[in-house]
């Protein structure tokens, strides 16, 4: 019953688009219709600024990191915390509040991921950061990190309905950016800092 208790808040609470919420508050244009179109702090950033970005970044990260703690304050299981995680995960990509139009899940997967295993979320992060430094190319950094996250989650031995978890999210997370995958091969894919819509 608890698991079920916090799997229905995870969802509910990941359907919660900060990036959409953001933007009415800042008075922006409505993400899904602005650049590349999707709910997120990238596409935010093109648009509205540093500080909408960051706010909609935030966000997105802690519903995914605090669902998982608070489960796991609350005494749930691996299995419940797990499944609870990759709930909030799914709610970002598919929002029952907006439409299920939602954003690509980088943010959000990251913070359940912290939730989970600190060390692994660390091993991601570092990745990301690397390569966004080295190839200045946000979507290749965070397609190499979501690859290589559930490689780290097994090598730092986390249970096995960790590593499913972390692995659904990266199948979903490189599937969501099937887009940027196309930009990617043909060379046209944005670098960080410019404001041209990567479609």
């Amino acid at each position: 019953m608890l698991t079920t208790l916090f799997v229905g808040l995870g969802y509910l609470a990941g359907s919660i688009s900060t990036a959409i919420i953001v933007c009415r508050i800042m008075g922006l244009p409505d993400p899904r219709s602005e650049g590349s179109r999707n709910p997120g702090a990238t596409n935010v950033l093109r648009f509205g600024g540093k500080k909408a970005a960051a706010i909609t970044l935030a966000g997105d990260f802690l519903k995914g990191l605090l669902l998982v703690l608070l489960a796991r304050g609350a005494g749930v299981d691996d299995v419940g915390l797990a499944l609870t995680g990759l709930a909030a995960f799914l709610g970002h990509l598919y929002p029952v509040f907006f439409g299920f139009e939602g954003g690509k899940g980088v943010a959000t997967a990251f913070g359940v991921i912290l939730g989970l295993s600190w060390l692994t979320a660390l091993a991601v992060v570092a990745t990301w950061l690397i390569m966004a430094f080295t190839v200045r190319i946000s979507s290749l950094s965070a397609l190499t990190a979501a690859a290589l996250a559930p490689l780290y989650a097994w090598l730092f031995g986390l249970p096995l309905i960790y590593s499913a978890a972390i692995l659904i999210m990266a199948i979903l997370l490189i599937w969501r950016h099937r887009s940027n995958i196309r930009h990617l091969l043909a060379g046209t894919e944005d670098s960080i800092g410019t404001d041209r819509p990567e479609g």
